[in-house]
């Protein structure tokens, strides 16, 4: 009866939302929720490696025609869903939806032939979502002007 009752207060969401990654003053970006990708996948190009005077290395990327950065967290081998690996960076940002905000990692490579700029893992959603998935925008509205 414990698991029942945790899931009971998880919010549902949908096969697909809009999220706001504040870290990047992006207010909205569309998002595929994907229970079968362990971390969430942005689209990302012009990415490059900068060391820090205190030796920390910064990633810096284009993201929605945005130059932005954040600390590199690690390079980690991910295998996409055609099977292929790659050594992709990962960073930590903020990703507010349904009311909700918190801090997860967030690997950054070309989405480009993809339908969606984002991909939201399980780990981001462990937790905190349940989803439903023949539903879609359950915790956020649908944005014509996007």
């Amino acid at each position: 009866m414990e698991q029942r009752s945790k899931q009971s207060k998880l919010k549902i969401i949908g096969w697909r939302e809009w999220v706001s990654l504040p870290d990047f003053a992006i207010p909205a970006l569309k998002v595929k929720v994907d229970s079968g990708a362990r971390t969430s996948a942005l689209h990302a190009i012009k990415i490059r490696y900068l060391k820090s005077a205190d030796g920390l290395t910064w990633v810096s990327f284009v993201v929605l025609d945005k130059r932005v950065r954040a600390p590199l967290v690690e390079k980690r081998r991910v295998k996409s869903s055609m099977g292929h690996a790659s050594l992709r960076p990962v960073i930590r940002a903020t990703i507010e939806i349904g009311g909700q905000s918190w801090s997860t990692e967030i690997t950054l490579v070309n989405r480009d032939p993809m339908g969606f700029r984002m991909l939201l893992g399980r780990r981001a959603l462990k937790g905190r979502f349940l989803i439903h998935p023949a539903r879609s925008f359950v915790q956020s509205s649908p944005r014509e002007d996007l």
